[in-house]
Order: C-alpha cells, then sequence, then structure tokens
C-alpha cells in the first residue's frame, strides 16, 4: 500500500471521528470507513502521534472500556469555554444525564444503588455513558460500585477541582 493509499485511509478515518463527536470502536470505524481493523490501529496511532505533536486546537482521546478500545476527536481543553458557548443542538448529554452527573458530583463518592434509588433505573445507562466518556470512575463495593469523579470530568466541563 502506497503513502498517498495510507494518507486518504488516514483522512477518511479522522473525517469519520471528526463528524461523529462520539467515542467510536474500531469495529464501528471498520462499519463506517470499510477499512481493515489491521490497517484502522496503525491509522489511529498515528493520528493520535499527528494531533499530539502538531499544532492544532483537536486531539484524539482513547479509553479503555469493557476490555475494548475506544476513539473519539475532540477539541483541546483550552477551547473548551468557546465551544460551550457557541455549540447549539443536541448535547452530548441529555438533560436526564446532566442530572444524574450532578448527583455524583454533589455527593461523591456516592454508591450506585443510591444513585438508581434517587434517578431511578434510567441511571444504569447515564452512569455507563459517564463511564465510558471518561467521567466518573466506578470501583466495586460489595453488590454496587462506588462512583467517584475523574479529572477528565473537571476537565469535560472546565471547573476547578475545588
Amino acid at each position: 500500500m502506497g503513502i498517498n493509499e495510507n494518507l486518504e485511509l488516514m483522512k477518511k478515518i479522522e473525517a469519520t471521528l471528526f463528524l461523529s463527536a462520539r467515542f467510536l470502536t474500531v469495529n464501528d470505524l471498520v462499519r463506517l470507513t470499510g477499512v481493515d481493523s489491521i490497517m484502522i490501529k496503525r491509522l489511529l496511532d498515528d493520528l493520535e502521534k499527528k494531533y499530539k505533536n502538531e499544532d492544532s486546537a483537536l486531539r484524539i482521546i482513547k479509553r479503555n472500556f469493557e476490555e475494548e478500545q475506544l476513539f473519539k476527536m475532540d477539541v483541546k481543553q483550552d477551547f473548551h469555554g468557546i465551544i460551550n458557548r457557541i455549540v447549539s443542538g443536541k448535547a452530548e448529554f441529555n438533560k436526564g444525564e446532566q442530572e444524574t452527573l450532578a448527583i455524583i458530583a454533589y455527593k461523591q463518592p456516592i454508591k450506585q444503588s443510591i444513585v438508581v434509588k434517587i434517578r431511578g433505573n434510567k441511571a444504569y445507562d447515564h452512569i455507563k455513558h459517564a463511564i465510558v466518556a471518561g467521567l466518573v470512575r466506578a470501583k466495586r463495593s460489595g453488590r454496587t460500585y462506588e462512583l467517584n469523579l475523574t479529572e477528565q470530568f473537571y476537565e469535560y466541563f472546565n471547573l476547578d477541582k475545588k
């Protein structure tokens, strides 16, 4: 495979990550781009390096969730304030998810079972979304989980940890 062909495939993956505005698995990228998984993994590594070394407002975020890697293109922390002011339409977190996150933030550390009692069964989905996004950490505590915020929560919402 030539350099130009690799570059075109990288652009295809880059465009897919940019437009998706959510975390994608390698399998999602295979389905959306038609590029094989081995090549996608190689090109994702190249994209991560590119954005890490390049003077850009964008970055590639990699998360591990349930033994699967997730990838997302996002704006670097320095630009979250600007983006928050101009973004319109559907938020990454719906109102219910935001309310669940608010309870976790206010009461942390808090058991998942208590959040579910307060917010109802939908809280399980809200918590899972927050964990996948890297905003909440869940640690086994008996038959439930203890939930805490991560550093990414504070970065995402542009908050001081105080």
